[in-house]
């Protein structure tokens, strides 16, 4: 029931061939088989044309992923992206995957499991930046707190102390987090305020808390969609971080470089 075949891996891409193809690669190395990734390109240039893409696609296919490699413009912002990629998947787990994040081999295997286990809306990992390993910061991890047992909804805001635990996913502070924690090998699940980069949604879930439909009521130029769309979730049926991160940020500059809009200001704050 919370197999890989139930699983559509959606990676939104747009003018990172060389990062995506890491990413892809990363896919391609999953012990788990048999899920379907689904990428939706708005590059200048289309990025099949990319050698090492083409590569990392074809391992994909040798190794039983189905694979499709959609041309998806013109660009009318992320949410909108991510909502084409949301009526793509038809199966039941969707992974949202950002074309710059290295997966560990093991990584889409807990996902499911965990997902399995706590019924949630979704879980996710926050990123690593490794190049801030040496860079300690302990207030930033003051409002780590796990889950006990079972994952509750949680209604989070702006200014909550929930809001708080953002902190959580900056740098490298998933690394000394675990480091704190002891959590090595298998998965603890705690509370977070939002997951950027790696989730795991019940598609159905996300798409009756509205998916990322509200792409229609902001900016062309914003950011900030996976926020909206988790603190959705989140409020309905819950959702968790989980730790150790088996995902690596390639810290590449951000595409996303106006962010006067976000999302939670235009869907969130005008309810």
């Amino acid at each position: 029931m919370h197999g890989p075949a139930e699983l559509d891996v959606l990676v939104p891409t747009r003018d990172r061939p060389a990062a995506l193809a890491v990413t892809l690669a990363g896919l391609a190395a999953q012990g788990a088989r048999g899920f379907r990734v689904v990428v939706s390109d708005q590059s200048e240039v289309p990025a099949t044309g990319d050698p090492l893409v083409a590569s990392a696609l074809r391992i994909l296919e040798h190794r039983g992923h189905p694979v499709e490699l959609l041309r998806h413009v013109p660009a009318r912002g992320l949410a909108e992206q991510r909502q084409f990629l949301l009526e793509q998947a038809g199966r039941r787990w969707c992974l949202y995957l950002d074309d710059d994040v290295w997966l560990e081999p093991d990584a889409v295997e807990v996902l499911l499991a965990a997902m399995g286990e706590l019924g949630c809306g979704f879980v996710g990992y926050g990123l690593h930046g490794l190049s801030y390993r040496d860079d300690r910061r302990p207030e930033e991890l003051a409002p780590y707190e796990e889950w006990e047992r079972d994952v509750w909804p949680e209604r989070v805001r702006r200014g909550s102390p929930a809001w708080r635990r953002h902190t959580l996913h900056n740098a490298a502070n998933l690394v000394h987090l675990a480091e704190r924690a002891g959590a090595r090998g298998d998965w603890r699940a705690y509370k977070v305020a939002w997951i950027g980069g790696c989730v795991l949604y019940d598609r159905a879930r996300l798409v009756e808390c509205g998916g990322f439909e509200f792409w229609r009521t902001v900016p062309r130029a914003h950011a900030g969609e996976d926020v909206v769309a988790q603190l959705r979730v989140m409020e309905r049926y819950g959702g968790a971080g989980l730790l150790p991160s088996r995902a690596y940020h390639l810290e590449l500059p951000t595409t996303v470089t106006d962010r006067s809009a976000e999302c939670y200001d235009y869907v969130l704050e005008r309810r």
